[in-house]
């Protein structure tokens, strides 16, 4: 099977895979991912397969939909490209990538690297800042329930994997305990760049929620 076939029918996969998922984790997030890490990529220099599979593959089944289980995504991805018979060098980047790829309350190391593993990061971590991610927060708030803001509660950016993963802080909180982090951590000069007005866009929106939070504007 051509490189070709097998990003097509990655498509095909993912798209039914992910067909009732939540808005912000949907097949249009991946979509989005895909062509910031092409974007990326043309700056780069990569294994192009690599990135088009890690970045189709890398929310295939996130944990925060698996009761935090973080092997199913990898399972799942490693099942799919096996019945494909993608080469085994492939699969094992691609699985390296998945496992890698989450912020993970931005205190925990990888403990793998590679140019493939930093465009398909810089790719997702871009779809989280910004007006969509903006959106896509607000969102995932609304699906579990959480309060838009409560000044009484303070973000906490020194928090581990674990309390990371069961934090339920408002949603407005998450802002600086992830979103306004990112900028400062990605990878590639491509991705810094977009980044960083992305990072503006943010603090515009902070900015005038606050005003209007407390009847300024």
């Amino acid at each position: 099977m051509n490189n070709s076939d097998i990003i097509s029918k990655t498509i095909t996969f993912v798209k039914d895979k992910l067909n009732n998922a939540e808005g912000g984790h949907d097949w249009f997030h991946i979509e989005r991912v895909y062509k910031n890490a092409l974007l990326i990529a043309n700056n780069e220099i990569c294994e192009l397969t690599v990135v088009k599979l890690g970045a189709l593959l890398h929310d295939i089944a996130d944990s925060k939909f698996h009761d935090g289980d973080e092997t199913v995504g990898p399972k799942v991805a490693r099942t799919f490209l096996e019945t494909q018979n993608v080469d085994q060098s492939i699969i094992d980047h691609v699985i390296k990538i998945i496992e890698n790829i989450s912020f993970k309350g931005g205190n925990v190391e990888r403990n793998f690297t590679s140019i493939e593993l930093d465009i398909v990061q810089d790719a997702d971590r871009l779809d989280a800042i910004g007006a969509i991610g903006i959106a896509r927060t607000f969102n995932y708030g609304g699906f579990k329930n959480r309060s838009l803001y409560d000044p009484k509660i303070a973000p906490n950016t020194r928090m581990t994997k674990e309390e990371y993963k069961n934090n339920d802080s408002p949603t407005l909180n998450h802002f600086y305990e992830k979103l306004l982090l990112l900028k400062d951590k990605m990878n590639t000069q491509a991705g810094i760049k977009i980044a960083q007005e992305r990072h503006r866009y943010m603090e515009g929106f902070l900015s005038q929620f606050y005003a209007e939070w407390d009847g300024e504007k």
